[in-house]
């Protein structure tokens, strides 16, 4: 089976690893730098489970956004959420929140060069010109604070350097892909330094729309960045201006199936089996299917709402400000700014029918503001810090139910456009402290706290539209709700840790750690005052106990890094997509604190370099438990037991680079994959919203000669068939909405550097 090759494949190149000869007897890993306690330290030094990732690799991969992390990393799964430029749902150790609205928050952080802390918007980010990305396993409240629940994700970006140098990338691949880019470095005075990186890709997707009047689905993503570097006296300045621009058709979802006979004389529909859903051999409650089983075939209206468009705009700055105060203190200034506009367009239905459309219009601004001050005293080392968010958010949603029944003379009263508009504006100020204190030479106890306070304010506006007559397309509007109301938030986090070297070669740590993730208003889609109103949701929080070490070889040649963990996490957050109670009726669709859960787990990563020419990396994800003990649905009913959503119980990866000299240059042969087993897409624990266990395969053979470097590359070399998510609307339209991963695609790439 498909699901095994890229374990398979990864293990058949290990085994056949040449052994290491004398010539290589000097090889070893080169040591990492990490950024995870905000402070320059050694990987080694770092009581908690995290996988540094080299910001080349990303880019040997194609990794082109966070949306694509998924594999790098154990036990984090990343999939789109809803499609291509929207915000991602990232979950780290069975934690996350797969809520597609704009104004919730995720359990995990997501920092760009210092700044974070905002809504899921902010979580698309563009990884060019970037030196390396951290992920952060388990709460991070003391240092990150507030909605780093499950973890942080850390991007750095290449700062400017003294030297002049750059690079030009350029590519082609299949479904009308290219891409543009580069950067250039330029030392202006002594210790004054400008870098300007620029990327350019448009491309198409795999998805095949039968439709004949659809336009071709499709993104053009444009970013620009500019940063000055100062450093005067110790003093340094470190300025960042950025815009990223996304264009295209929305990626029409793939149309689900699962009525095998509608029923008759009033008895209920017989249903395929979840193996049988999606195929010729099942219809919506409409009677409606695509036509074909080729699972990248969709036959839906994208050519409405002028093609169906995506747009998302935005842009920013941030200042960061180093100051020493002596020679064992300095003070540290992190200010951001970021504005962002956003306009989706889709198709729930995904057939040629307009029977559920919307459209998701946001715009908001993110404003953050740290101070921090850093002293180090003998064993001990301080970090206290004060912290301001202000995150003002308005929303400009509809969606639009059965506008073809308004033809109908029988059906035209069922069918209704809701509007459903918000303002929400988070303010959030906290203050921490940190110390590391040194036992002795081996043994290090860290411990820290954090108080936030935040208020949520928000108001929100509904309106309906009806049809009053047959072939009544403009409709008659009426107000439907205006509430307005705010939550508030207060609350502690931190974290207690032991770290202790068993010897040179060997790390050991144990931890207590409490996150928490703030409570708020979820504008999400409403069909009455009721949902409107209860929008409202609370913060939960979790308790984590972990263990964990690092163990090196005698040789320095191979690092294997684990740990295991258990979780209790309360007043849990869960975003619900519940069967409506009324026949017929759209489901509810609520972000509501249910109850509590218990998870844990372990993960072990390992970097071999096995020798001067072949690099290993792999990693194992295993999450035995990640179940919701008990809650109340939007339906009354008492659920227990259920997995969490996109929480598989095992995940696996593995990245082989094997370079061969060849001439004047050299070949380089990389190969990647990832594994996951069965997961679903809600907290129904569905078989037909599942998603079975599936691996995906990579490949990239590149020669490099002096400045230049030539490759050819294939993703999903097997070209498997998957999905990211699905939404379940068997009881609704009788089907489900896919949003599957894209077929095998290849390409080649030239880079120049000078």
């Amino acid at each position: 089976m498909t699901s095994y090759r890229a374990p398979f494949c990864a293990a058949a190149i290990v085994v056949w690893a040449p052994q290491a000869t004398s010539a290589d007897a000097s090889v070893a890993l080169d040591a990492v730098e990490v950024r995870a306690q905000k402070r320059t330290q050694s990987l080694d030094e770092v009581p908690l489970s995290m996988q540094w990732i080299d910001g080349l690799a990303l880019d040997d991969q194609g990794i082109k956004d966070t949306s694509q992390l998924g594999g790098q990393a154990a036990n984090v799964k990343v999939t789109q959420n809803t499609a291509e430029g929207t915000a991602p749902a990232i979950t780290i150790r069975g934690v996350g929140n797969l809520d597609y609205n704009t104004s919730t928050t995720s359990p995990v952080g997501i920092y760009v060069d210092g700044v974070g802390g905002g809504t899921g918007n902010r979580h698309l980010v563009n990884l060019y010109d970037v030196e390396s990305v951290e992920v952060l396993r388990g709460p991070q409240g003391t240092l990150f604070g507030r909605n780093t629940t499950a973890g942080a994700i850390l991007v750095t970006t290449r700062r400017p350097a003294m030297d002049r140098e750059g690079y030009v990338d350029a590519g082609l691949g299949s479904d009308h892909a290219y891409r543009l880019g580069g950067a250039l470095n330029l030392p202006l005075s002594e210790g004054l330094a400008l870098r300007a990186a620029f990327d350019q890709r448009r491309y198409d997707y795999t998805v095949n729309n039968l439709f004949p009047l659809a336009p071709e689905p499709g993104m053009r993503q444009t970013e620009a960045r500019l940063s000055l570097l100062l450093e005067r006296d110790e003093v340094e300045v470190y300025f960042k201006a950025h815009g990223e621009q996304w264009e295209g058709v929305s990626k029409p979802v793939r149309h689900i199936g699962v009525i095998r006979t509608l029923g008759v004389d009033g008895a209920p529909p017989q249903l395929c089996t979840p193996a049988q859903a999606g195929t010729t051999a099942c219809t919506d409650l409409f009677g409606f299917n695509v036509g074909t089983n080729h699972f990248q075939d969709v036959s839906a209206n994208s050519n409405d709402f002028a093609g169906f468009p995506h747009r998302r705009e935005s842009g920013g700055a941030n200042l960061s400000l180093t100051w020493p105060l002596s020679d064992r203190s300095y003070l540290v200034s992190v200010t951001g700014f970021n504005a962002l506009e956003r306009l989706h367009h889709y198709n729930a239905d995904a057939s040629p029918a307009r029977r559920v459309e919307g459209s998701l219009q946001v715009a908001g601004d993110l404003w953050t503001q740290e101070l921090r001050y850093h002293h180090e005293s003998g064993p001990a080392y301080w970090i206290v810090g004060a912290y301001y968010l202000a995150e003002p958010l308005t929303q400009d949603f509809f969606i639009d139910l059965f506008r073809d029944f308004r033809a109908d003379p029988a059906l035209f009263g069922s069918a209704a456009r809701f509007d459903y508009d918000n303002r929400i504006d988070t303010r959030s100020q906290a203050g921490f402290a940190n110390l590391d204190v040194a036992l002795d030479e081996r043994t290090t106890v860290s411990a820290g706290l954090r108080y936030t306070r935040e208020s949520v304010d928000w108001r929100a506006l509904g309106r309906v539209n009806i049809a009053t007559a047959v072939n009544d397309q403009i409709g008659t509007t009426i107000p439907a709700w205006d509430f307005n109301g705010e939550v508030g938030d207060h609350n502690v986090s931190g974290k207690f840790a032991l770290h202790h070297a068993v010897s040179d070669r060997t790390r050991a740590w144990a931890s207590l750690s409490r996150g928490f993730k703030s409570g708020g208003y979820n504008g999400a889609i409403a069909f009455s005052a009721e949902e409107a109103e209860r929008n409202e949701y609370g913060s939960e929080t979790l308790n984590a106990f972990e263990v964990g070490g690092l163990w090196y070889t005698h040789d320095r040649r191979a690092r294997v890094q684990a740990a295991a963990f258990v979780y209790d996490y309360q007043d849990q957050q869960v975003f619900m997509n519940t069967p409506s109670v009324r026949p017929g009726a759209p489901p509810l669709q609520l972000l509501d604190n249910v109850g509590q859960s218990r998870i844990h787990g372990a993960e072990i990563e390992v970097l071999w370099q096995a020798a001067s020419t072949l690099d290993l990396r792999f990693g194992i994800g295993w999450l035995p438990k990640a179940a919701l003990d008990a809650f109340v649905d939007a339906q009354g009913r008492t659920v227990r037991g259920n997995r969490l959503p996109l929480t598989s119980e095992w995940n696996a990866n593995a990245h082989v680079d094997y370079r061969v000299p060849s001439g004047p240059g050299e070949w380089l042969l990389q190969l990647n994959g990832n594994y996951q087993s069965k997961f679903y897409s809600d907290q129904n624990q569905n078989d037909f919203a599942s998603q079975e266990g599936f691996g995906l395969l990579n490949a990239r053979v590149a020669y490099e000669h002096g400045p230049w470097t030539a490759a050819v590359w294939v993703k999903n070399l097997t070209d498997e068939s998957y999905s990211h998510i699905r939404f379940d609307l068997i009881n609704f339209l009788g089907l489900l909405q896919d949003n599957r991963g894209e077929a095998r695609q290849f390409g080649a790439d030239l880079r120049w550097r000078f």
